[in-house]
């Protein structure tokens, strides 16, 4: 089993930033794209961004482009998430996720179904 554990979430003010990291227990991490989604309170598991195994190519959602900056450490097996100017439609549970040699074309790594291993989440709440 592969295991994802988050951390870096909690209670911001509106404007804030926050930095999450994902630590990966894993054969070999430079395999594995990663990625991070978001869940907000009654809505459906939402693709925020991802990076390929090389860390080489990044992708990101419409709703966090310019905020929002993915990155990977592979002799850490940790991939990051930056988030600035926070706002209060920001809130969620924020989940890391991997699979394995997957690439960042068409969209199918945007669906939630379609990633292997997923962490346990962790709350973001900005503040109104």
């Amino acid at each position: 089993q592969v295991q994802l554990v988050e951390s870096g979430g909690g209670l911001v003010q509106p404007g804030g930033s926050l930095r999450f990291s994902c630590a990966a227990s894993v054969g070999t991490f430079s395999s594995y794209t990663t990625g991070w989604f978001c869940q907000a309170r009654g809505k459906y598991r939402d693709f925020v961004a991802a990076i390929s195994c090389s860390g080489g190519s990044t992708s990101y959602a419409d709703s966090v482009k310019g905020r929002v900056t993915i990155s990977r450490d592979n002799a850490k097996n940790t991939v990051n998430l930056q988030m600035n100017s926070l706002i209060p439609e920001d809130t969620a549970v924020y989940y890391c996720a991997a699979d394995l040699g997957r690439y960042l074309s068409g969209n199918s790594y945007r669906t939630e179904s379609e990633w292997d291993y997923w962490g346990q989440g962790t709350q973001v709440t900005v503040s109104s």
